[in-house]
């Protein structure tokens, strides 16, 4: 299954009624002709709004009619509850029991009753799954699903347009959902860009199928929106593998330094999760070498305690 840039222009189409551009501002603290692409200033603070909101756009009568089932360490369970508010549709969100207490407000505050299940997000996903099977609901994948993959996407349309002279964009990879589709709406517009993902140490599911690792992955990071192993036969996979340039890895410590920095420095609270690629530029796992460069940031749902310990340990 493919997707398009059509597929991603009409994501776009469906969502101008509901989401406006994000921010695209310099960040000069980090070297010359870096950009962020604020997806943290977005509706529930995080680009996940984007796909779960054009995927339950794109459903017909009969599946909204079924209600959504998911799993989300959070961002994806507080679009997928938002666009079910807007849209007047039933809900079964399962979150990890160690999602963010922000993140499990966000859903309660859209109206969605989350599911607390599971150590972490591939248990939470299973269960999912397994829901869907026993109650017939239509099932959203935060990143397994070509409509939630065009959502996305939109966010490669809105780099170009604002940044026509953009060389090399830099996005936070997980299961690959959020780097599939912008890849794939920039490789169309300027096959010339290099799209480099940032994946964690401690959870490099998408290092490991990009370059054959078997690196171990584990379910626990200061990036909680990242960890967790990659459902098997994602369309995701194959789409990295023809539209992405290179995957860095990132530490634990380089996203708290990042963080740190995005609050001293830029100004915007921003989850583990959004600042890895910040993280990349800062310990020159990607070089700050003057090109164009557009840094995806893509959530600020973090806990005011993790914060605040993070800034202490930095003071």
């Amino acid at each position: 299954m493919t997707v398009t840039l059509g597929d991603i222009a009409l994501a776009r189409y469906r969502l101008s009624n509901y989401l406006a551009p994000t921010p695209l501002e310099p960040a000069s603290g980090l070297g010359e002709n870096i950009w962020l692409k604020l997806e943290n200033a977005n509706k529930t603070h995080s680009f996940k709004i984007r796909g779960a909101l054009n995927a339950m756009l794109s459903l017909d009568k009969r599946s909204r009619g079924r209600g959504i089932v998911t799993a989300s360490s959070g961002n994806h369970a507080q679009g997928i509850a938002c666009a079910a508010h807007l849209l007047g549709m039933r809900t079964r969100i399962v979150m990890p029991k160690s999602t963010a207490a922000r993140k499990v407000r966000g859903v309660i505050r859209w109206g969605s009753e989350p599911l607390l299940f599971g150590e972490g997000y591939t248990e939470a996903e299973a269960e999912a799954l397994r829901l869907h099977d026993a109650v017939g609901a239509t099932y959203v994948s935060p990143y397994n699903d070509p409509q939630v993959i065009a959502g996305q996407g939109t966010i490669g349309l809105e780099i170009m347009e604002t940044l026509p002279e953009v060389e090399r964009v830099i996005v936070p990879t997980s299961g690959g959902g959020l780097i599939s589709g912008v890849a794939l709406a920039l490789k169309a517009l300027k096959p010339t860009i290099e799209v480099i993902g940032v994946n964690l140490e401690r959870s490099p599911a998408m290092y490991n199928e990009f370059y054959g690792e078997q690196l171990p992955v584990y379910e626990d990071s200061l990036a909680d929106a990242l960890p967790g192993e990659i459902e098997q036969g994602s369309i995701t996979i194959e789409i990295v593998r023809q539209s992405v340039d290179q995957i860095v890895l990132v530490s634990e410590e380089a996203i708290a330094q990042a963080m740190r920095w995005m609050v001293a420095d830029a100004g915007w609270m921003v989850e583990g999760g959004g600042a890895v690629g910040i993280a990349a530029l800062m310990t020159g796992a990607i070089p700050s070498d003057g090109k164009q460069t557009a840094v995806v940031i893509s959530g600020g749902n973090v806990d005011a305690a993790v914060l605040t310990r993070i800034l202490a340990d930095g003071a």
